[in-house]
């Protein structure tokens, strides 16, 4: 059984707390507000119409959190959501997970990410007691791939046609974190 995450980690000026049904509401019109640009990365736009959607979506995290099994944050900057964050379904076996991520428009390119990232993967190693960390990233997505890079991470390669975007498939590449090779910056 791992342990369970804090909640609440503070980098800076960033801030990742774990979304609460209250927060159902907010995180649809952030959503809403950035779906164009949204939608060039991320297959899930579609199923996510209402607040009751994402509300279901906050319900099934909190299941998962409880269960020690992952969850969903959102990410604030001096009390304003700016994005999301997950750490996905743990592989209890093999020790290892996967992070997501994305962030609203006005906040893209200072850093809140990184710093994000940096919580959820220390929050990963040491709280859950995972191994290994991937981030996977469409190739063309060059932001969302820098990140990993600042975070130290290793690109282990590029799978193929790997995801459905709905219309076409795209590449996405593959970086990976071991406990032992994380040193928090």
């Amino acid at each position: 059984m791992f342990p369970i995450f804090a909640g609440v980690t503070t980098y800076g000026r960033v801030e990742v707390l774990l979304f609460e049904e209250r927060h159902a509401e907010m995180l649809f019109q952030l959503i809403d507000r950035n779906r164009a640009s949204l939608r060039q990365w991320l297959p899930w736009l579609d199923w996510s119409h209402t607040a009751a959607d994402t509300a279901e979506h906050i319900r099934q995290s909190q299941e998962r959190y409880k269960d020690s099994n992952g969850f969903s944050a959102g990410i604030w900057i001096a009390g304003d959501m700016a994005g999301a964050i997950g750490l996905h379904a743990i592989d209890a076996r093999h020790r290892g997970s996967s992070i997501g991520y994305w962030l609203s428009d006005e906040y893209r390119g200072a850093g809140v990410m990184t710093q994000a990232c940096k919580a959820v993967v220390s929050a990963a190693f040491e709280h859950y007691h995972l191994h290994r960390i991937e981030i996977r990233c469409a190739t063309s997505n060059l932001k969302s791939c820098a990140i990993p890079g600042r975070l130290g991470f290793t690109h282990e390669g590029t799978l193929r046609e790997a995801e459905w975007l709905y219309d076409h498939f795209v590449d996405l590449h593959v970086y990976s974190m071991l406990e032992q090779d994380w040193c928090v910056k």
